[in-house]
């Protein structure tokens, strides 16, 4: 039984061989035309794993909210402003170079439940999207030094130093980041939970990579803010002409 079977396979083999024989240039054609095409789908696959992966930390410094008072009323609300303040390690942990392009924070409003706020801003976050250019340097006073927080995007006022952004891998880069939240009232601000917020950190690359985490941050008074930076708050009021309660215009 074996036998028969075994004549039939080598009979096919042979006409195979014979085969291609008779079209060696049809068949080196082909190979040439599977060779490119298999070196431009192993390209594809390599340009698609080789991405940028950004990852946020919080080191220590100058890293909290505040919510502060503008003396106005909006609808018979007190108006307030939020303030901001990151002091964050990125680093690249992907297998491509990229830019910082932008940082963004958000968090869940302080709404009563089941409103249309709430469906809104606590279901999902409320994103601040454009940060603002402080006024002056973080600092901290250590003994008769003066420690000086760098900005992660803008220059520092008593340090000539501008920070680098454009991250190949394996490299980080340390900053501060400030965001003001213009006029706002009643429930639109964070819940504050025993002393602390629940904020969210959106780093995008240049090629449109979102890497987001989560970070709880503590919530300061402005007295407080200000002792890391006197002009903690006052950048939207410089901008407006209107000065903060207590503060002259």
């Amino acid at each position: 039984m074996l036998q028969p079977l075994t004549s039939e396979f080598g009979q096919h083999i042979a006409l195979t061989i014979t085969w291609l024989n008779d079209n060696q240039g049809l068949v080196s054609v082909v190979i040439f035309i599977l060779t490119l095409f298999l070196g431009w789908a192993s390209g594809i696959f390599s340009a698609l794993r080789r991405k940028p992966k950004f990852i946020a930390e919080l080191i220590p410094g100058p890293t909290f909210v505040c919510v502060f008072p503008t003396g106005e009323k909006s609808t018979g609300h007190d108006v307030h402003r939020i303030g901001f303040a990151l002091y964050l390690s990125v680093a690249n942990c992907g297998s491509s170079a990229s830019s910082l392009h932008a940082v963004h924070v958000g968090y869940r409003w302080n709404v009563v439940p089941f409103s249309k706020s709430w469906f809104c801003n606590t279901l999902f976050r409320h994103w601040l999207q454009h940060r603002t250019a402080s006024l002056s340097d973080f600092q901290v006073a250590i003994g008769e030094s003066l420690n000086v927080y760098p900005f992660m995007f803008q220059r520092n006022s008593l340090s000539p130093v501008q920070q680098e952004t454009y991250l190949q891998p394996g490299q980080s880069v340390v900053g501060v980041v400030y965001f003001e939240q213009s006029d706002s009232w009643g429930g639109c601000q964070p819940r504050v939970l025993n002393g602390q917020i629940r904020l969210s950190v959106r780093l995008l690359d240049v090629f449109g990579g979102r890497h987001t985490k989560s970070f709880w941050i503590p919530a300061v008074t402005l007295e407080e803010a200000r002792r890391f930076n006197p002009s903690f708050g006052r950048t939207l009021a410089e901008l407006h002409g209107k000065a903060l309660p207590g503060e002259d215009a």
